[in-house]
């Protein structure tokens, strides 16, 4: 009998159970009814309704705010690599080299003698770094902007140019911000060290805008976008120039310059996160007008679209690529000779007191800034009328934007101790190069506007090449830094930038390669290399096509 019971016990127990597991599995049925339906009144009522409201919030397309965002995402980029460049004056003591040596050309010096006629002293140049080490420490950046270009690129085309643009500026935010423990615990090293981790963070910067821009901006907006967002630039020398002098005057601490731009990357990390998306398509609150527009207009393939492997076997035997490289090279020897080293010529030289040194350096970059506009502006109008190519705007363009300057900063050097004339030919010089910005600057748009990430990149990644070596070489050339010896160093950037611009106006093009669309362009009659390799899709479709045959 007991047993009989407690068999019925264990039945009664296994039905209950069963019951007990079947209610809970019709709860979860319909709460997952319950949220499906949810997420679809969400996504399908709701969603479009809020997108709706919210972009009319904005008065100015999305494409415009993302113009906006991304100037100053290199402004940003640009005070945190130029901030160094100011305060390494001040935090290095040249008592001892200026009075080892003697210069009969040397300008006065009134940058350290106040009201009463006593001298300031350097309160926090703590360091005692010759000319070449600060040019190493200068050149540091260089090498690790060089290094992510590439994989920048692919993670840009990959992933979107959102993410990838704005961890690296946020890493190199974070990474200013510890500069001066980092420079006082560690010395010259360390502070190599991070520059080059600073590098790498800002290496993805103008491959992951290529890729937004190449998918957000129609071809005839191209000049005047990339005046727009490229001429942050400007923007950031002119900012970074102007806030480092003011944050040092009257002998202020130089470790305010770099907890000011840190922050300064951060607040500009969040605002771009909220605001801006990889690909019109993505974007949750542009108009259903400008979205319409946008994708009638512009012709780079999307991220949902079949995409190619970078064509690397094409691209390295395109002319056109050879010539922007050139032209890339030059340009940047003149641009990092000019952003590295101005504030010392500025400081050394021409003796100028720190104040007056970060007010006297911002203003060359104001002056290209303003004029990359009208030159965008002028370039692009002269397309749209048909009064010239886009190959030949690339090319008057980049031609002001390096033979005007290499002659300008010439003429800046053999204008001696006279301070008003060396400094209007250096404006007028950064003047001229704002050139630059529609001209090849904005070419590989036109070359490969599929693969403009991937293009930028290896063009980028390969001039940087240019900082690189320019701050180390004029810190040989100008062991004394004497006026004499920067002549020299300005002659070789003379010589840089009138031979590589040579070269990109014979072979440049303007027109959209056929290697960035095989598909549509096929293959030349001299192409004697082997197919491009092709997506996985297509290579399934053909081995469809083969076995049906």
């Amino acid at each position: 009998m007991a047993k009989h019971s407690n068999q019925k016990l264990k039945l009664v127990g296994a039905a209950t159970g069963r019951i007990y597991n079947g209610l809970l599995l019709v709860i979860q049925v319909r709460n997952q009814l319950t949220l499906v339906s949810l997420l679809y009144i969400f996504y399908i009522e709701m969603l479009p309704r809020w997108r709706q409201i919210i972009s009319k919030l904005f008065i100015i397309p999305q494409r415009y705010v993302l113009g906006i965002m991304g100037l100053l995402a290199v402004c940003n980029a640009y005070t945190m690599r130029v901030c160094l460049n100011l305060a390494v004056t001040q935090m290095v003591n040249n008592t001892k080299n200026e009075e080892s040596h003697f210069d009969p050309n040397a300008c006065p010096d009134e940058s350290e003698i106040l009201a009463n006629g006593t001298v300031s002293i350097k309160e926090y140049a703590i360091f005692d770094w010759s000319e070449s080490t600060q040019g190493l420490i200068l050149s540091g950046f260089y090498y690790g902007y060089a290094i992510t270009h590439v994989p920048g690129g692919y993670l840009a085309e990959r992933y979107g140019g959102k993410w990838t643009l704005g961890i690296g500026l946020l890493s190199t935010a974070i990474f200013t911000l510890m500069t001066p423990v980092v420079v006082k615990a560690g010395g010259a090293t360390w502070l190599f060290i991070l520059r080059v981790l600073q590098g790498m963070g800002e290496g993805p910067t103008m491959p992951a805008l290529m890729i937004v821009l190449a998918r957000w901006v129609p071809p005839h907006e191209r000049s005047r976008q990339g005046a727009l967002v490229f001429g942050g630039a400007q923007i950031g020398n002119i900012f970074g120039s102007f806030m480092s002098g003011f944050l040092m005057a009257g002998n202020g601490d130089w470790a305010n310059v770099f907890y000011f731009f840190g922050c300064f990357g951060i607040l500009w990390f969040i605002f771009w996160s909220i605001l801006c998306y990889s690909t019109p398509n993505t974007h949750p609150y542009i108009s259903d007008e400008e979205l319409k527009y946008l994708n009638e207009h512009v012709t780079s393939a999307d991220n949902k679209s079949v995409r190619d492997p970078v064509p690397w076997k094409a691209i390295v035997r395109s002319v056109p690529v050879w010539a922007l490289l050139f032209a890339a090279v030059g340009h940047d020897w003149g641009y990092y000779t000019m952003v590295t080293d101005l504030p010392k010529y500025m400081t050394d030289v021409l003796k100028f007191n720190i104040a007056t040194t970060g007010t006297l350096t911002s203003i060359p970059y104001l002056a290209m800034w303003i004029s990359s506009f009208i030159f965008g502006w002028v370039c692009d109008g002269c397309v749209k009328k048909g009064w010239h190519s886009i190959k030949t705007g690339r090319i008057i363009h980049t031609t002001i934007a390096a033979t005007g300057p290499a002659i300008c900063i010439i003429l800046a050097s053999y204008s001696g101790c006279d301070r008003f004339k060396a400094v209007a030919y250096f404006i007028a010089s950064m003047a001229l190069m704002g050139g630059f910005y529609s001209g090849m600057k904005v070419n590989a748009l036109d070359l490969a506007p599929n693969y403009a990430g991937s293009l930028t990149a290896m063009i980028n990644g390969t001039s940087t090449i240019s900082g690189i070596i320019t701050p180390y070489l004029i810190g040989l050339l100008t062991p004394d830094s004497t006026l004499v010896q920067w002549r020299v160093a300005f002659w070789v950037c003379f010589a840089v930038l009138v031979g590589t611009n040579v070269i990109y106006c014979i072979w440049a093009d303007g027109k959209q390669q056929w290697w960035d669309d095989v598909r549509q362009y096929g293959y030349p009659p001299d192409w004697k290399h082997g197919s491009l390799q092709s997506s996985k899709e297509d290579k399934e479709k053909n081995k469809k096509a083969e076995s049906a045959l």
